[in-house]
């Protein structure tokens, strides 16, 4: 199964039908749309739920858990938001499909700790929206390892991955991430600060790339400090990215993707490389 999304993802790999996702929606039209879609690229069968009611039997009379919820804000029976507040109390993982979309709104959803939000705002919603499941379903194949000296950061970076379901690790000190890298080669993007007291961020980045290529792990740089030669400092020493805290979540859940969907494209393509080359020899 190969899968192109709108930002740039690709992924090729076994069909995510074992999954079971629950659709909140009362909209004939979108219902019909995401499912069909759904099934079309990943083979999997949407469970429809057009009201509260609905979506309450669904969760609760479920033979095994649903992977991920995808919900209007707003259903019948449930006009004031609360089919939404249920599934996070339910610890369902919950991407938002809305039509109706305001910065207030945004504080509101971001706030109850959801995965996503897609806009019903153009001819690309669905898709977009069917990209974001992809990832959701699909992120824990990535290895994401966040170097902090700071308690605080490294808890509040990791909270925020696993809610995209990645897998992490974390180190306190540059010498400790090195560490994990020497023992975890499946890490392929390192988060790092850039204030750090035994190693700082350029030169942990510059150790790295001494040992690993950017075809092998990216290098993302973080730092609350507003000095902007950082971030060049930072691209000169080998990192890919850098962003300034406090981060703004759908920026930050842009840049990982990015930088891992290049990752996944320069595995790839060695791996379409290499393959010739074998069977010639």
């Amino acid at each position: 199964m190969s899968f192109f999304g709108i930002s740039g993802m690709y992924y090729s790999g076994e069909s995510l039908a074992e999954h079971r996702i629950v659709l909140a929606e009362d909209s004939n039209l979108f219902s019909s749309m995401v499912s069909k879609r759904l099934k079309e690229l990943f083979d999997i069968d949407v469970i429809v739920c057009r009201d509260y009611d609905d979506l309450q039997f669904a969760v609760e009379n479920a033979t095994f858990p649903a992977s991920l919820a995808i919900s209007n804000i707003n259903l019948p029976g449930a006009e004031n938001g609360e089919a939404l507040n249920y599934l996070i109390d339910m610890s369902v993982p919950t991407i938002v499909f809305t039509g109706s979309f305001q910065e207030s709104t945004r504080e509101k959803i971001l706030a109850k700790e959801i995965v996503d939000y897609v806009i019903k705002d153009s001819v690309f919603a669905v898709d977009m929206l069917a990209e974001s499941v992809c990832r959701f379903l699909t992120n824990h194949e990535h290895h994401v390892l966040i170097v902090d000296d700071s308690p605080t950061a490294r808890a509040l970076l990791t909270t925020q991955l696993k809610r995209y379901n990645f897998r992490t690790s974390s180190a306190d000190s540059g010498a400790a991430a090195l560490e994990l890298l020497k023992n975890n080669p499946d890490i392929g993007l390192v988060i790092t600060d850039y204030n750090m007291p035994d190693i700082d961020g350029f030169e942990l980045t510059r150790r790295i790339r001494g040992s690993y290529g950017p075809h092998q792990l990216r290098i993302i740089g973080v730092s609350s400090s507003t000095n902007r030669l950082l971030s060049a400092r930072f691209l000169k020493a080998g990192g890919n990215d850098f962003v300034v805290r406090p981060f703004v979540n759908e920026e930050f859940y842009c840049r990982v993707n990015q930088n891992l969907d290049t990752l996944t494209k320069i595995r790839t393509l060695s791996e379409k490389v290499r393959v010739p080359a074998q069977v010639s020899a």
